[in-house]
């Protein structure tokens, strides 16, 4: 069956949290996202994540739940870990390898954010 059009990338992902300041501060200040914009009497903000917009709100509901599961890429695991955990990340998981190839090493770790969110950290390393 052929789709009359094409699902061309990730526009917006979606977390719900129970404080948006709190959630605010940890996305721009601890990991550094940068703040699109905020609509403070609705609790929402928006940060760019590398052209994909992230969409904080506290509206979280039955008939809107949100249990996002996200793997954010970094271009160096070893100094996002040493930065993260200078900040007072609490790792849940160290930084570890998860797939191997001929051509690259995957690495991961993990961490949750103040509202309880698993957050994953991936980055592909070359083995040549």
């Amino acid at each position: 069956m052929k789709v009359p059009f094409t699902v061309e990338a990730i526009g917006q992902i979606h977390i719900g949290v129970e404080d948006i300041a709190r959630a605010v501060a940890f996305y721009r200040d601890v990991l550094g996202m940068p703040l699109l914009f905020e609509v403070p009497e609705q609790g929402m903000a928006f940060f760019d994540c590398g052209g994909v917009r992230l969409y904080l709100s506290a509206d979280q509901s039955d008939e809107f739940p949100s249990n996002p599961l996200i793997y954010y890429r970094v271009s160096d695991m070893d100094e996002a870990y040493r930065h993260l955990a200078a900040q007072g990340v609490a790792f849940e998981r160290e930084p570890h390898v998860v797939h191997r190839t001929e051509g690259y090493e995957l690495w991961m770790t993990g961490f949750r954010d103040p509202e309880g969110n698993f957050i994953h950290l991936m980055s592909e390393v070359s083995s040549a």
